[in-house]
């Protein structure tokens, strides 16, 4: 993966790789059936800069004894990394991206799960997608390949294309509609859950072969993690790094 972080007081944003981070997190009992994986922002500033995971024995001091729906989970997410951004107040420019994370599980004995998502700072309350039992994919990070084989574009060409050329709201709805024809269809409600796995990766290490080929910031990289949550079980891993003692 890759870091954009503050060297000590610096507002010039340094850039760091680190193959070995740990985006991919997962919690001790009672809460073993919610899984959260961060991106954007990697660590918080200051002079001695910590990464999101690294503060998981603390966040974890700090829950309730009894399990947690998804919902409050999240909750406790922003509330705790909140007051970690908060502390440290790093000096970050304006267009440094949020650290977000994704919270994803099942409340207990629930048919199906769910998924939320929290921006810290800029948007700490948690959002669901994926509402209404509909099933899909929620992307994050560097997805600009991933878009382009997704939707078949790059996720930010139709804001560029409308405020290049001034286009209404009425021209803007058609261009949407017009965008649509030329997505990838996937059925991500009839895959079986080995399949959803393996786009998954296919996905992500499509994105790291991409970066290692071309020009920019490199923050895709090294081993993957791959972890599956079902009803009324724990996490799992499918793939983890493997730690070389």
């Amino acid at each position: 993966m890759g870091v954009t972080m503050n060297k000590n007081t610096s507002p010039v944003n340094t850039h760091c790789y680190f193959d070995n981070a740990t985006k991919l997190m997962s919690f001790s009992a009672p809460n073993q059936c919610v899984g959260v994986v961060t991106y954007g922002q990697a660590v918080f500033g200051g002079a001695n800069p910590r990464t999101a995971a690294s503060y998981i024995p603390e966040f974890e001091s700090t829950l309730p004894e009894e399990r947690l729906t998804v919902e409050d989970f999240a909750k406790e997410v922003s509330r705790f990394y909140l007051k970690q951004w908060n502390e440290v107040r790093p000096p970050m420019p304006a267009n440094t991206p949020s650290m977000s994370f994704v919270i994803a599980g099942f409340n207990e004995n629930d048919v199906l799960g769910r998924i939320y998502v929290v921006e810290i700072p800029r948007k700490p309350e948690p959002e669901e997608r994926s509402i209404d039992n509909k099933f899909g994919i929620t992307f994050g990070g560097q997805q600009d390949t991933i878009s382009r084989l997704a939707l078949g574009y790059d996720v930010r060409l139709p804001a560029e294309v409308k405020k290049e050329l001034q286009l209404s709201q009425a021209q803007s709805v058609k261009l949407d509609s017009l965008l649509k024809k030329y997505n990838t269809f996937v059925p991500f409600q009839v895959l079986a859950l080995q399949d959803c796995i393996e786009l998954a990766n296919f996905y992500i290490q499509t994105t790291i072969e991409a970066q290692r080929l071309s020009v920019g910031i490199r923050g895709v990289g090294g081993e993957v993690d791959v972890a599956i949550i079902k009803r009324n079980q724990p996490l799992s891993f499918v793939k983890r790094k493997t730690e070389h003692l």
